[in-house]
């Protein structure tokens, strides 16, 4: 059972929840550490720590405060960690959760905060140190953390610490005793905790917001401004670090597996847990959902849920930092002979625009094309030669399309002579110039047909004029209102441009406006800021002052998509309808 902060009115308990932390005289803790004997020094921490959880000083919080500081900066040095700072912290959270009137008196309110990030510092980096901290009981404090016994800010450096502790493998058996209460936490936490910072801090107005919160999360300096934009940073990192944790346990144990599995609605939840522009390295939901697809449970789960597969698919086909994560993903589901026919219909279309790819982002450098060809022509032959069916017409179709370009095309150009070559090239560049005069007086049918009749002749080698045909008949889809051929053929256009190290900034634009017609923003706003720093980002075009130029047109594209993927707007409107 959750228990919350108490609702303190700042504006009649300032003398609990201070401004700006002030004291008036020096601490003897920093006495002791100015001390040059080594084995004084040693014995005073040591007695400093142990005697700490048992006071009530109103000077606790300089001391912690000094000890983050260094855990953050020395998060390897063994001073502190072998002279029982991780029993202190433990202490120190306990007394908080369990004695209300203690964490309300003096500074003690930001305690736990300080003892939870100096634990979660200190077991970063070295196992020996995770193990100590095991050692010295901090699990139980932390998990009362996690399920809300403060507040949000506190559980946010609770998850983190729980993170560091499983992510060692010396240290993961200890963590997965209470695998079923920490998997069940995350669970929530990553369901609700931007619901829940927008309601108790950014949706409130600043004399609402409770001060000590404040002070932490801009460090006592800068104002609303800062402090919004440092909570949305906060609650980012809060649901990451809270599906890092589910992929950990999932990964290693059947148990969560299942439990995670069972939670059909937080599967579907993942697809809109991706991070935003803050955290671009975190594997978001779409990691969650990579490693349940490594798993045969998995597959048969995720090929059920349409919702999940169709927003894998549209990421695969996007700007997204963790594109490479929603193809693996779609690549194991087509592998596993139980899910390929459930899920066929949807992934075929999309992983076929893929198979020109070459690599992503520095990552699949092994023709990561190759490999998406060889999985959607695994049983190709029963269609072809045995002249079974299955899945749609659609399906059979992109296949045999598939096949005659990636199959029976190579072949051919293998054997043709070079004059005939010499012809397909002129032919093709003459079809080209009338598909652009067409386009050019607005013909734009007329025009779609000439680039699809020059893409049917050109021959495979000629990378770059492929990438324009592509391109310039994604533009006419994209002036017929059909979005789903325009991400198609602006998507094969970027494969193709993958091969010779240079993204088609164009195609990028235009599969930023298809995305937008379809109402998928975060795909749009990916797309739109790849062609802003590719178009832009080594461009000459400058104002007067020197500074370069972003177009309007863009600029509008990138604000829309932002308002419409911020991360606290679904929190936005439940609290104002």
């Amino acid at each position: 059972m959750e228990s919350k902060t108490p609702q303190i009115s700042t504006s009649n308990n300032n003398h609990l929840l201070p401004a700006t932390p002030t004291y008036t005289n020096c601490s003897c803790f920093f006495c002791i550490l100015s001390e040059t004997e080594h084995s004084l020094r040693k014995s005073g921490i040591y007695h400093y720590f142990k005697q700490m959880p048992l006071k009530d000083d109103k000077e606790h919080v300089l001391v912690l405060s000094a000890l983050w500081k260094i855990a953050m900066t020395k998060p390897n040095d063994p001073e502190f960690p072998s002279l029982g700072i991780f029993r202190c912290m433990a202490k120190l959270i306990q007394k908080g959760v369990s004695d209300k009137a203690w964490l309300l008196r003096h500074q003690n309110i930001y305690i736990p905060y300080y003892a939870a990030h100096i634990i979660g510092s200190y077991t970063m980096n070295k196992p020996k140190f995770a193990q100590k901290a095991l050692d010295s009981q901090v699990l139980q404090p932390l998990l009362e953390l996690l399920q809300g016994k403060i507040s949000w800010v506190e559980r946010r450096v609770a998850i983190r610490a729980l993170g560091h502790l499983a992510s060692h493998e010396a240290t993961f058996a200890a963590v997965t005793e209470h695998e079923v209460e920490i998997i069940e936490a995350a669970i929530k936490v990553a369901s609700s905790c931007t619901d829940e910072v927008y309601r108790e801090f950014l949706g409130l107005k600043e004399f609402e917001r409770l001060d000590y919160q404040k002070n932490l999360i801009t460090r006592g300096i800068g104002g609303q401004e800062l402090e919004n934009r440092k909570a949305e940073e906060w609650a980012s990192e809060l649901q990451c670090w809270s599906l890092y944790l589910v992929d950990r346990f999932v990964r290693c144990r059947k148990r969560c597996l299942r439990l995670v599995c069972n939670k059909k609605q937080f599967l579907k939840d993942l697809c809109g847990m991706w991070g935003g522009l803050t955290n671009p390295s975190s594997p978001a939901g779409v990691g969650v959902l990579r490693t349940l697809c490594r798993t045969p449970i998995g597959r048969k789960t995720i090929a059920d849920l349409h919702q999940v597969v169709d927003c894998m698919c549209n990421i695969s086909r996007s700007s997204d930092y963790r594109q490479y994560m929603a193809i693996e993903s779609l690549v194991e589901l087509l592998r596993d002979p139980v899910t390929r026919y459930r899920v066929i219909d949807a992934a075929a279309p999309v992983l076929a625009d893929l198979v020109e790819l070459k690599s992503i982002r520095g990552r699949l450098k092994h023709r990561v094309g190759q490999k998406i060809m060889q999985v959607l022509l695994h049983d190709y032959h029963k269609i072809k030669f045995c002249r079974s069916s299955f899945g749609s017409e659609r399906i059979k179709k992109i296949l045999e399309e598939l096949w005659n370009l990636k199959v029976d095309r190579v072949r051919k150009e293998k054997l043709m002579k070079k004059k005939e070559m010499r012809e397909k090239e002129a032919l093709t560049n003459v079809l080209k110039k009338e598909g652009n005069k067409k386009f050019r007086l607005g013909e734009i049918e007329n025009s779609l047909m000439n680039y699809s009749k020059a893409l049917d002749l050109c021959p495979l080698k000629l990378v770059k004029e492929r990438i324009v045909l592509y391109s310039n008949r994604a533009q006419c889809y994209l002036l017929l209102e059909n979005a789903e051929a325009t991400i198609s053929d602006a998507t094969r256009a970027l494969c193709l441009s993958s091969t010779i190290k240079c993204t088609h900034s164009k195609s990028l634009w235009r599969r930023s406006q298809a995305y937008d017609m379809k109402g998928l923003a975060r795909e749009s706003l990916m797309d739109c800021l790849m062609f802003v720093s590719k178009r832009f980002g080594s461009c000459r075009r400058r104002s007067k002052k020197g500074f370069k130029i972003i177009p309007y047109y863009a600029a509008r594209m990138i604000n829309k998509q932002m308002n419409s993927t911020w991360i606290f707007a679904p929190a936005k409107s439940k609290r104002h309808g």
